[in-house]
């Protein structure tokens, strides 16, 4: 398909505004039904970004985020958080966010030092899939002592 560039009309401040055929493209490809409406600056007032439209007007309007202080959950510190905190849920600073955010699976493999901690950790995930997707009674001893070495909780029982 061919795409030339087209004039519409922005629908707020009535200037024509070209969409281009690269546009017109990106709107094909993402199935957008509906061509633009408004300019480009039209559209960034309209998000809150706060462009002004002639270069000798008052500074532009500052892009404002609510911005909260509260005490972290976890470490007790005040703290600003980009949100307005709800009832009964923790709020975490940013170093604590930090630490909850990252996975303990990641965390514990940036944690080890040589390769062989990371082929036993392999193995131990392995282990503990095996055993949940594998009855005990059709693995192999070998299988077995591996699941056990993996979850030092379980013990093996004989049926």
């Amino acid at each position: 398909m061919q795409f030339v560039d087209r004039n519409l009309k922005c629908s707020d401040c009535g200037n024509d505004f070209v969409f281009t055929a690269g546009e017109q493209l990106f709107f094909y490809d993402k199935q957008f039904k509906n061509d633009p409406k408004r300019c480009k600056l039209c559209k960034a007032k309209r998000a809150g970004l706060g462009r002004s439209t002639n270069a000798g007007s008052a500074a532009a309007l500052p892009f404002s985020r609510t911005e909260t202080r509260t005490e972290c959950s976890e470490c007790g510190i005040e703290t600003t958080v980009p949100f307005k905190p709800t009832q009964g849920r923790p709020v975490l600073c940013r170093s604590c966010f930090q630490q909850k955010r990252v996975p303990s699976g990641v965390a514990a493999v940036t944690a080890m030092d040589s390769a062989e901690a990371q082929v036993e950790a392999q193995e131990r995930t392995l282990a503990l899939s095996m055993a949940d997707e594998v009855p005990a009674e059709e693995m192999q001893p070998h299988e077995i002592a591996m699941v056990l070495e993996a979850e030092p909780g379980l013990e093996a029982t004989s049926a």
